[in-house]
């Protein structure tokens, strides 16, 4: 009896043995599986995004997303439906009355324009910064909601590098979100009061 308790034991520990081994075979392969997936370019991460859900909060965030898209635009290699794709994510930022007067077939022909043009001078934007929080000027304008959000870009050009800051008067919309209404070049630094 005592040889068929220990027998019976020795089998129950076994049996353990190998459930216990199976579950951790099997969780550590799910976990390098996770660590093994591709992380995406940032031209993917920005046309993935879904704003319809996940639209930037503020005046300050939309201007940012902006800027990323921009950086792309010029600075990446990219497929033609990649650039439709960040095109259309960009106007998703754009206010009613700037899509207006900027069809989609006009603002593709006239960014691919653009890119070349960005291109044929050997020009890169180096890096982009948005003005501080505290920097976002807020007034009512016809009744609307507005912001004004300063951005400084560094570009090289030839090696050559330069400063340009722009001014982006975004109008909050119906729905409560900052969308961009117009944005036009200034003097001065990117904190400087307008």
């Amino acid at each position: 009896m005592k040889k068929s308790g220990v027998i019976k034991a020795v089998i129950t520990i076994l049996i353990i043995l190998l459930i216990v081994g199976v579950y951790y075979f099997f969780t550590t392969q799910r976990r390098t599986s996770v660590e093994d997936t591709v992380e995406l370019t940032e031209i993917q991460k920005l046309i993935t995004k879904n704003l319809d859900t996940n639209y930037p909060a503020t005046p300050r965030e939309v201007v940012k997303y902006y800027n990323r898209i921009l950086e792309c635009f010029y600075d990446d290699t990219y497929t033609d439906d990649e650039l439709e794709s960040l095109a259309d994510q960009a106007r998703k930022l754009l206010d009613d009355e700037l899509l207006e007067n900027n069809p989609r077939d006009q603002y593709l022909s006239d960014l691919k324009a653009d890119i070349e043009d960005y291109h044929n001078k050997s020009k890169t934007i180096r890096s982009s910064n948005v003005c501080d929080s505290n920097d976002v000027v807020y007034q009512t304008v016809d009744g609307r909601e507005c912001a004004y959000v300063t951005a400084s870009y560094f570009v090289n050009e030839n090696n050559s590098f330069d400063r340009t800051n722009e001014m982006y008067v975004l109008r909050k919309d119906d729905d409560g979100d900052w969308k961009i209404l117009v944005f036009y070049q200034v003097e001065g630094d990117s904190s400087d009061e307008q």
